[in-house]
């Protein structure tokens, strides 16, 4: 969800010229962010404050070889390890609550869309174009959309932010978005408030996603990710989506190279 208070100074920066390749960086992501991807964060029972000032959720920890080793589930599957050193505590936390989805009915007043029901070529094709504009990855683009909107371009959430990436009224008038109901402009303002966060943290994908959820005076504020269950959720929930994504498309990508390297039978000729 964007914030409205924060986004004049922000969106500036996305339209800054650069040239940069995010692309290797969104599709190789192996860090703590990647690791906290694997979490399932609705039943994390311990916070960890790393002393390089990330954060995350886990299930449990446990001592192995001299090393911390955190499990993000309680199979004990998923798991980094980390020196002592690295770990400045642990602290224990409640279960947080389901994640509300958004409601798909518009709030009265809201101008009919004639385009809600988008297909999925359509919007594949309306977010392949708008990460071409912004230098984004359509898999992240589409991780995010699911995690805001489910792709429904009518969903409205309870604070009032409407449509596919979820922009409130106030960030949609910055940001030139007449119409939050209408795709291709929802999915035009989202993208550049993405693309600016991303520049505005370096590309880490973690910070800018944490921004986009919680704000980013928030994320400034507590260096790092903020310790709040819904945008940790979040985070994992999107860069999860988003690495399931990168791994069926380079799949797809090795078997189109191994077949068209296959020499055609006999038969066949």
């Amino acid at each position: 969800m964007l914030h409205d208070n924060e986004m004049s100074g922000i969106v500036k920066v996305g339209f800054e010229l650069r040239v940069r390749m995010r692309r290797d960086f969104f599709i190789t992501i192996v860090g703590l962010a990647a690791l906290a991807a694997l979490a399932p964060v609705a039943q994390a029972v311990e916070h960890v404050t790393l002393r390089n000032g990330f954060e995350m959720d886990c299930h449990h920890h446990a001592r192995v070889e001299g090393h911390v080793r955190l499990y993000f589930n309680a199979d004990e599957v998923n798991y980094g390890d980390f020196t002592p050193e690295q770990i400045i505590r642990f602290e224990q936390i409640p279960d947080p609550p389901p994640v509300q989805l958004t409601a798909e009915i518009p709030p009265k007043g809201a101008p009919p869309a004639p385009d809600a029901k988008l297909s999925p070529e359509d919007l594949h094709e309306m977010l392949s174009k708008a990460g071409h504009e912004h230098n984004l990855d359509v898999d992240l683009l589409a991780s995010l959309v699911k995690a805001e909107s489910g792709g429904n371009a009518r969903a409205v959430s309870r604070a009032g932010a409407r449509g596919l990436m979820q922009l409130m009224p106030g960030t949609a008038s910055e940001l030139g978005v007449e119409d939050s109901f209408r795709p291709d402009q929802n999915v035009r303002g989202g993208s550049v408030y993405l693309d600016a966060l991303l520049t505005r943290y370096k590309d880490n994908m973690a910070l800018a996603l944490a921004a986009y959820n919680a704000g980013p005076a928030a994320v400034d504020k507590y260096h790092g990710i903020p310790p709040f269950p819904e945008t940790h959720s979040y985070v994992a929930r999107v860069i999860h989506e988003f690495n399931r994504r990168v791994l069926a498309r380079e799949a797809q990508q090795r078997q189109a190279i191994a077949s068209a390297a296959t020499p055609p039978s006999k038969a066949s000729r």
